[in-house]
């Protein structure tokens, strides 16, 4: 028998960058687990069925540019919680005392990493949105504008088309995330640089002002103070019954060969 919950947690932190337009940077991280504290896995015995449960620890982390920088993991040998820590994406981007260049492409490796002691699935969820300065969503900003570049899609991650939006992003990592010690327990890079596009800055209004002999042209950034935002979610489930537990826990049908995880359909 086998126990799954969806737990998640979200954070929002803001971060005040200058350039040529305002900006402040406002970037979340969000992390959320799958499945319950523990996988169950029942052995029967005779016609008794007599059951053992056997008890194993899930963990999954998210790693910017070579380190975790948040991660959930289920202690099931201790007093049984998570252990739980959430990080700022791109806190550490811009070197001190530099500011967001538009246009300039910077880098932002990320992966996930399997921190438990039992074999997952693993999918992560990207939004990217933008923010007037009372923090309301701008419909006329396109999120497109914020280029978070994505790799290895095809080979290592596949994207979910059917839960694609203007805002989010859905991958899955098609092969079997191992626990450490057993195998792989790192994914290769679902993205590796983020640019913001400078056209943003080139959206201005221009107002004529005529004083006696002199003519004033006032030029206003038409984004002036807006805010971008990323969030990134990621997501696991154990290895064992993982077409049902995918199914049960994302509303996505999956099929297996050779190993490698295929969509096939989806629940919204």
């Amino acid at each position: 028998m086998k126990k799954q919950e969806k737990r998640k947690k979200r954070i929002k932190a803001v971060s005040p960058l200058v350039t040529v337009v305002l900006f402040v940077v406002a970037v979340a991280m969000l992390l959320g687990g799958s499945i319950g504290g523990t996988r169950a896995a029942l052995t029967y015995y005779s016609e008794t069925y007599t059951s053992r449960i056997q008890m194993y620890d899930i963990g999954v982390g998210l790693i910017e540019n070579g380190k975790e920088v948040s991660w959930r993991d289920y202690n099931s040998a201790g007093d049984g919680t998570w252990n739980e820590h959430t990080g700022v994406l791109l806190e550490n981007m811009l070197p001190e005392g530099e500011s967001l260049t538009l246009g300039k492409t910077y880098q932002e490796n990320l992966n996930v990493r399997n921190s438990g002691t039992i074999n997952q699935y693993v999918r992560v969820s990207i939004y990217k949105y933008w923010l007037d300065p009372e923090g309301k969503k701008l419909r006329d900003l396109s999120p497109d504008l914020i280029d978070l570049h994505l790799v290895n899609l095809g080979t290592d991650w596949i994207e979910d088309e059917g839960a694609r939006t203007e805002e989010r992003t859905v991958l899955y990592y098609n092969k079997l995330l191992y626990a450490q010690g057993e195998g792989t327990s790192e994914t290769p890079l679902f993205a590796d640089t983020l640019t913001i596009d400078d056209s943003i800055a080139k959206k201005v209004t221009q107002e004529t002002k005529q004083e006696g002999n002199y003519t004033t042209i006032v030029t206003t950034y038409d984004y002036d103070g807006v805010k971008f935002q990323i969030e990134v979610e990621v997501d696991a489930v154990q290895e064992h019954n993982a077409e049902d537990a995918i199914w049960s826990a994302w509303g996505k049908r999956v099929s297996f060969q050779d190993g490698i995880l295929s969509l096939t359909d989806s629940v919204e």
